[in-house]
């Protein structure tokens, strides 16, 4: 289907950051944003282009007492000729259906999400980014304004896109990978079978907050979630999925109990590593073998996987107050190139050879 969304522009464009190498994560946002309302018995309508500004939005709405909303996250690359592309999109429509089925949230048409963040990327296309480590971070997000109280589902919805550059989400001081602290977390939880873990929507992460605080007592950057029922097993570390190389295999926790969130990163990393012949399962794994694996000298990597850092390398592990070295302490061959590769496929310096970079036919 095609579509055309009227575009108001901004009469108070903002200045864009000077300086690429210090744009960190999600501390600018773009001139523009894309909106959309959704009507029970109307469906989808009214797609525009307006200001970025503040919103209004009435204290009853189900979505500040009930929480019934969604995201996405996805991201935007200058090639070397000035081309704008997004890197597997497709995936993010998919994740998109999943979550808000689960959420109770009208589907979105296949195609009206690239749509929409193309006719909002064009209005802003000199705000993405061409430094090294930088992109035009997305965020799509849904929530339910109906003003009622009623424990169901609404019956009117908002749809917005936001933009933001970025940079590196854990930069080391050269604008390179950086190896991080990780606090392993067997207190909390981050979801169960049965709830909201595969989706992603924001009580996932306000839930998490507690957790995070308690990691940066010891000075750790995110932490890493055990399983709900023993509090055994590794599943996600904080924002992304993680990855655990022990005497030559790569292991990540499986997508089967629907506690883990099915990222877009992950099932590239898998698909590259299986490609390059690298082992790799999906497969439950005990922390206590993490650390025996360890003391064995076979624990050769750690790394987490997402749409903000891309390849984040663990160094360290605390756990209990205590700190576990992950091999040497520093950044690991295979997240470096997993890294090398996917950001160089996403911006266009590395061959796509797999398929998953879409043109948006726009270039500044």
């Amino acid at each position: 289907m095609s579509y055309s969304f009227p575009v108001t522009r901004t009469t108070h464009p903002k200045p864009r950051p000077e300086d690429e190498s210090k744009l960190g994560f999600a501390r600018y946002f773009t001139d523009h944003m894309f909106v959309m309302d959704y009507d029970e018995g109307q469906g989808w309508h009214d797609g525009r282009v307006v200001p970025h500004e503040p919103i209004a939005i009435e204290p009853a709405s189900c979505v500040l007492h009930y929480a019934q909303m969604m995201f996405e996250g996805m991201k935007a690359y200058r090639t070397p000729s000035g081309e704008i592309q997004l890197f597997r999109p497709d995936m993010n429509v998919k994740r998109m259906k999943r979550t808000n089925e689960r959420m109770c949230i009208p589907d979105l048409p296949d195609d009206l999400l690239v749509a929409a963040v193309k006719a909002v990327i064009k209005e802003d296309i000199d705000w993405v980014p061409s430094a090294p480590g930088t992109a035009l971070y997305i965020r799509p997000f849904i929530f339910g304004d109906e003003v009622s109280f009623s424990v169901l589902p609404a019956k009117h919805y908002r749809f917005l896109i936001i933009l933001s550059p970025t940079g590196s989400y854990y930069a080391a001081n050269d604008g390179g990978l950086s190896a991080t602290r990780i606090f392993v977390q067997d207190k909390y939880i981050r979801a169960a079978q049965g709830g909201t873990g595969y989706a992603k929507v924001g009580g996932n992460y306000g839930g998490g907050m507690r957790a995070s605080l308690d990691a940066m007592k010891y000075n750790c950057k995110d932490v890493l979630w055990l399983d709900a029922a023993e509090h055994k097993y590794v599943e996600e570390i904080g924002t992304s999925n993680a990855f655990f190389k022990i005497n030559g295999e790569v292991i990540t926790a499986p997508l089967d109990a629907g506690t883990i969130l099915p990222g877009i990163t992950r099932d590239s990393v898998i698909r590259l590593l299986k490609k390059w012949g690298v082992p790799v399962s999906e497969r439950k794994l005990a922390i206590e073998d993490v650390f025996a694996a360890q003391d064995r000298g076979e624990l050769e990597e750690i790394f987490a996987s997402g749409t903000a850092a891309v390849i984040s390398p663990i160094g360290t592990l605390n756990y209990n107050g205590e700190d576990h070295a992950v091999a040497d302490g520093k950044v690991g061959p295979l997240a470096q190139r997993l890294y090398d590769a996917l950001y160089g496929i996403q911006t266009g310096t590395v061959e796509d050879d797999m398929g998953w970079t879409l043109p948006l036919g726009l270039k500044a």
